[in-house]
């Protein structure tokens, strides 16, 4: 029961959505998947499981009236084994980002701070989506800035721009988050299903990525993905905005992070990268039916 409750806090269905992150920074700059992009990927998991610690913790009151099946409000742990967990998986995660050079603890530091600031503070105000938004960019800065030297100002932009459209993504999803308990929002859907829509359309743009015939068709492919997982369930929640859809709008707008972050590294021309992190699709499938991600 212990381990199922940790899962729980966790959400360690949620992990997956995770290393893709590094691996569409590195292939922003241009740069192969190295240790120093391992050491980010291991800094990314350890910080976003901080967060989801320190987010029950935070919600823990909330959580007692909407949510009293979660692991803290239930009892199975207490809010100081969550409180701690949240500290300790931050200290881990900034000690490797650490070992991946200035650079990265930067950046890591920057998404530490954003993600303890969303939790303790921004979660509930108009700026929360904002912040959760740009703690995913930094995320995959993060990647970015481990895996090499100082990127040319071309590198700097491509890296800039693919974590604008995962920020953005991460914005829409966060905002039809705010609804799954209670439900009741067309607006936060319709206005998500926008955004997908703009953002398969800039990430196959034409005069960006690869030129070959087999690249054009992975990134196509790879973004189709995309659209699939992320663009239905936010039909389904604008037609019928009950907290069950709602929330199931939500958990796929999470699981397409993954087909996003692969058709990211597509663009970037890595091809290996993407299908790499196109593997973790079914596991992040199969663990979702377990434990929630959301």
């Amino acid at each position: 029961m212990t381990v199922r409750a940790w899962a729980e806090l966790l959400r360690i269905s949620a992990l997956f959505t995770v290393p893709g992150d590094a691996l569409a920074g590195a292939a922003a700059v241009g740069l192969r998947p190295n240790r120093s992009t391992a050491l980010a990927v291991g800094a990314s998991l350890c910080l976003y499981e901080a967060g989801m610690a320190l987010n029950d913790w935070a919600d823990r009151d909330e959580d007692a009236v909407d949510r009293p099946h979660r692991p803290i409000p239930s009892g199975r742990i207490s809010p100081r084994a969550a409180l701690t967990a949240a500290g300790a998986l931050t200290g881990a995660g900034l000690v490797l980002a650490a070992r991946a050079g200035r650079p990265a603890l930067a950046a890591a530091t920057g998404l530490a701070a954003t993600v303890w600031a969303y939790d303790l503070r921004l979660k509930h105000t108009p700026a929360g989506p904002a912040a959760m938004a740009a703690a995913r960019g930094l995320d995959l800065l993060l990647g970015a800035a481990a895996t090499g030297a100082a990127p040319s100002a071309r590198s700097a932009r491509a890296a800039l721009t693919a974590a604008a459209l995962l920020s953005t993504h991460t914005y829409a999803v966060t905002a039809v988050s705010r609804h799954e308990t209670q439900g009741g929002s067309t607006t936060a859907p319709l206005a998500a299903l926008a955004a997908v829509a703009g953002i398969g359309g800039a990430v196959v743009q034409e005069r960006q990525g690869p030129r070959n015939a087999p690249g054009r068709l992975l990134l196509t492919g790879l973004t189709g993905a995309y659209l699939r997982t992320a663009a239905r369930p936010l039909v389904h929640a604008a037609l019928n905005p009950s907290p069950p859809l709602t929330q199931r709008a939500v958990g796929s707008g999470i699981r397409a992070m993954i087909p996003l972050q692969a058709a990211l590294a597509a663009r970037a021309g890595a091809a290996g990268s993407a299908l790499a992190v196109m593997g973790l699709v079914p596991l992040a499938r199969a663990l979702s039916r377990k434990v929630s991600p959301t």
